[in-house]
């Protein structure tokens, strides 16, 4: 009898325990927050300086090369999973490909794309193989992510980016879209043509 109680009571206690795992789980989600925000050293300006090196190696790895205009480029503010602010805030920059990038060539500029992106020390992470809209996603040991994808109407945008930089100003390449000296707005159609990357002929090597 005694027996039964005892078992009875450490399933009370196993419950009680499970009830408060919530209230856990914020202390634990706060502190990790806390220690990711110590391990931060780059801010804003740094980052977005190394997102548009990153940019610019890449599109110099498309070869034969293809014609290009800067994204806009993007800033959202982080926060703690208790939506307290954290005083960081994620970059990301992009370039649009102006080159017209036909669906028989696609397969090969995601290729050379990617194994730029590898040898440079970029771990793929995602790939969507979809017939319309493909899509390759990497990231690397310093925290920045890149990624390629087409859109809806052929266009090919490369962007990169890094999670709760530390906030500070920030410059921008001449010819930023929404900065000064820049267009109001990003091109995103593609309009020139290319011998190779715009034939509708499959390429065999």
């Amino acid at each position: 009898m005694f027996g039964w109680v005892r078992l009875l009571g450490c399933a009370l206690m196993v419950a009680m325990l499970a009830a408060c795992g919530t209230d856990g789980g914020q202390y634990r989600t706060e502190s990790q927050a806390k220690k990711k925000k110590k391990a931060i050293t780059m801010d804003m300006q740094q980052a977005g300086q190394r997102s548009e090196a990153i940019l610019d190696g890449t599109l110099a790895a498309i070869r034969p090369p293809v014609k290009w205009a800067y994204g806009a480029p993007a800033e959202a503010a982080c926060s703690t999973g208790l939506n307290e602010p954290t005083d960081t805030t994620t970059v990301n920059r992009s370039r649009n490909i102006l080159t017209v990038i036909s669906e028989q060539r696609r397969g090969n500029l995601l290729g050379l794309v990617q194994r730029y992106w590898e040898g440079q020390g970029f771990r793929i992470v995602s790939v969507n193989s979809d017939k319309d809209m493909p899509r390759i996603r990497a990231t690397n040991a310093d925290g920045f992510t890149v990624s390629l994808d087409v859109g809806s109407i052929g266009n090919v945008s490369v962007s990169a980016g890094l999670s709760c930089a530390v906030n500070s100003a920030m410059t921008y390449p001449k010819g930023t879209p929404g900065q000064p000296g820049g267009p109001k707005k990003e091109e995103l159609r593609p309009r020139e043509h290319s011998d190779f990357w715009s034939s509708g002929e499959p390429f065999r090597q």
